[in-house]
């Protein structure tokens, strides 16, 4: 997460659909349902608009994939809960493999073998893939932090801690 000292940068409802690719009718349903609510600013009346942080648009882009893929809803409410619960780091490493019905998580190749060769898994979304196609999208699209515009590249949370270490 940010520090109180670097506030993050908050993305607007159709800043945030355009970098997930959904509409923003998913968006408003999805937040009002609790399924992915903004971090940065919920809507608290009319007038005042939701601003969604970087993590808020990654996991709406694999839940946009999960339900392409025919995931139920219910199995993909758990999912949300469980990649929230992660840490930063942790989750550039996982890969989301599904039979269709069920969700698993794989930290490591080993794991995805595993669940291959058990018969599970039909497919499989590698969440550091989708943060790098997230990314990607938000470099070109105007965010803001504390009201004010900004376009700042690399600025989600896994490149200030990159940053950070000197990497």
């Amino acid at each position: 997460m940010t520090s109180p000292a670097t506030p993050e940068i908050g993305y607007r409802g159709a800043t945030a659909c355009s970098a997930a690719g959904i509409t923003y009718r998913q968006l408003d349903y999805w937040a009002r349902t609790g399924l992915v609510e903004p971090s940065v600013r919920s809507a608290t009346g009319s007038g005042t608009s939701r601003l969604y942080g970087f993590r808020d648009i990654l996991v709406l882009k694999i839940v946009k994939r999960l339900l392409d893929a025919g995931i139920s809803l219910q199995n993909i409410r758990t999912a949300v809960t469980h990649l929230r619960s992660r840490g930063v780091t942790e989750l550039e490493r996982i890969t989301l493999m599904s039979d269709g019905a069920s969700i698993y998580e794989c930290a490591s190749p080993d794991e995805i073998v595993d669940l291959l060769a058990g018969g599970q898994g039909v497919f499989g979304i590698a969440v550091g893939k989708v943060w790098h196609e997230v990314e990607g999208s938000l470099a070109n699209l105007q965010g803001e932090v504390e009201g004010l515009p900004t376009r700042v590249e690399g600025n989600d949370e896994l490149s200030l801690r990159r940053k950070a270490k000197g990497a």
